[in-house]
């Protein structure tokens, strides 16, 4: 079953953000645009890669009115000593998740049994907090938080202009479809 249009289940978490230890719920998705990126693992070798992407692009995700979580099995202990410690993951000011419990992991699907660790997994949630983007995939493989960005820019367009669809490689600002009986087989 997809999780595509279904609300985010109730959780609680315990985070790292800017020298502080927080928690983290559900209620905090709601009321604003919301990412969730999932990794599988702190002190890994992609994943810095990715949480500095996320922080480079952060101020971007501000001006969408979107709240970045960083994902990862580990505590929010761990998440401090990893902020310390990279360079990379030095950057971020926004929450690094801990699910040391797998609550997360496995509400979201991403957490593999075996290993006790996480898919790297990235769900864009609506301020209702209902699920509207999912991508799922192998750990070898690194994102591109510019296409979390653009992919949230365009969730945030189509909530907006219901009867509008984003096409390919759509960017704001950009022409979007109204789709019709009249544009079946004429693109």
């Amino acid at each position: 079953m997809s999780l595509i249009n279904t609300e985010v289940k109730p959780f609680k978490a315990d985070a790292f953000r800017n020298g502080e230890f927080i928690q983290v719920t559900d209620a905090d998705l709601k009321g604003k645009w919301s990412v969730l990126i999932f990794m599988p693992a702190a002190f890994t070798f992609n994943c810095p890669t990715e949480v500095e992407d996320a922080a480079e692009n952060y101020e971007e995700f501000k001006k969408a009115g979107a709240e970045v979580y960083i994902v990862t099995t580990d505590t929010h202990f761990s998440h401090k000593v990893w902020h310390e410690t990279s360079p990379a993951v030095g950057k971020a000011q926004f929450p690094l998740v801990g699910d040391p419990t797998h609550q997360l992991t496995r509400a979201f699907d991403v957490h593999i049994e075996e290993a006790g660790l996480a898919l790297r997994g990235t769900f864009i949630i609506n301020p209702e907090g209902v699920i509207k983007t999912a991508e799922i995939h192998d750990n070898a493989i690194a994102r591109d938080v510019s296409e979390t960005l653009r992919k949230l820019k365009a969730a945030q367009f189509v909530a907006s202009h219901p009867g509008e669809v984003c096409p390919a490689k759509w960017k704001e600002g950009e022409a979007t479809l109204a789709p019709s009986i009249d544009l079946v087989g004429k693109i």
